[in-house]
């Protein structure tokens, strides 16, 4: 997590006020937008020494714990029932779905809503999919091998083989955040308790804006400082790591092994609390649930 001193340093707008210091941001390549994926934002890199105070507090950027975040896209909206139906062939979500005057959609007018009921488990299979059907290399590795077709079912239950899946975070293709990746990017350069505002009827649909009724379609709300939208609401998103305490030892990937997934953001089911962008939850990696979907990423190296 050393920043080279070639490296020009910029100070993060939103950490100004930590009494610990400055998380030192990486100055971004200045791509031209056409290098950026479509609907993808670049997320600047950072190099946390661990001596910060986060506001809000931070549970996974704690008291020495030193991060090396690289540069990276993610995608300004949680995958859609479209996006994923058209890569796995079929819609598995179950939550109803509206737009954001609280119309019920019906048919393909659900696309744009995101996709629910999806495990960690087949997330993974989608990221592999969409990686080979886009033709860049897949990030993940099961049992040897990259193509998802030769993994095997999708486990209902909790897998071994498939619990020690490697993610190759160098590859091209899609994959999951981690954990630390997912919170620097909710935050947005910014001191917000949600992910673009203090005022969380701005930035999410959670169960006082949606009324407990289903998710709503996709960037209807603020986004943050990133350009993300619904980083707070609509569904939760599985992250790489594994659960756990983090600690000033923890890798920058998370535990190296665990029994649930992280899941972050909150969702349309869900109050207040745990819409924030430091609530850290998480579930078995076979549990599939309405509130539930996953957003993507790639590498921008």
């Amino acid at each position: 997590g050393i920043l080279a001193a070639a490296v020009a340093v910029i100070g993060i707008a939103g950490c100004q006020n930590n009494a610990g210091g400055t998380p030192d941001s990486k100055k971004p390549d200045s791509p031209s937008q056409s290098t950026v994926p479509k609907d993808f934002v670049k997320i600047p890199g950072a190099s946390i020494k661990g001596t910060e105070t986060w506001t809000p507090s931070s549970n996974v950027f704690v008291s020495g714990r030193v991060l090396d975040i690289k540069s990276f896209y993610m995608s300004d909206h949680e995958v859609t029932r479209a996006e994923y139906k058209e890569v796995m062939g079929s819609d598995p979500s179950t939550a109803k779905a509206y737009d954001k005057e609280g119309n019920e959609l019906t048919e393909d007018k659900v696309g744009k809503n995101p996709v629910t009921d999806v495990s960690w488990y087949d997330a993974l299979v989608y990221c592999n999919k969409r990686s080979i059907k886009e033709k860049l290399t897949p990030c993940y590795t099961i049992g040897g091998k990259t193509n998802p077709d030769e993994w095997g079912a999708v486990p209902s239950s909790g897998n071994s083989t498939w619990n020690s899946a490697a993610c190759n975070f160098n590859a091209n293709g899609y994959r999951f955040s981690t954990e630390a990746e997912w919170e620097w990017a909710a935050r947005g350069g910014k001191n917000y308790k949600y992910a673009g505002s203090d005022n969380i009827d701005e930035v999410a649909w959670y169960t006082s804006t949606t009324h407990d009724t289903g998710t709503r379609d996709m960037k209807t709300k603020k986004a943050n400082g990133y350009g993300l939208y619904d980083m707070s609401g609509n569904v939760w998103e599985w992250n790489w790591d594994w659960y756990g305490s983090v600690t000033s030892a923890t890798p920058d990937t998370g535990p190296s092994s665990g029994s649930d997934r992280c899941k972050r953001g909150g969702s349309w089911g869900d109050s207040a609390g745990v819409e924030e962008v430091a609530y850290r939850d998480y579930h078995s990696p076979n549990f599939r649930s309405r509130v539930t979907g996953f957003r993507i990423v790639r590498s921008a190296n």
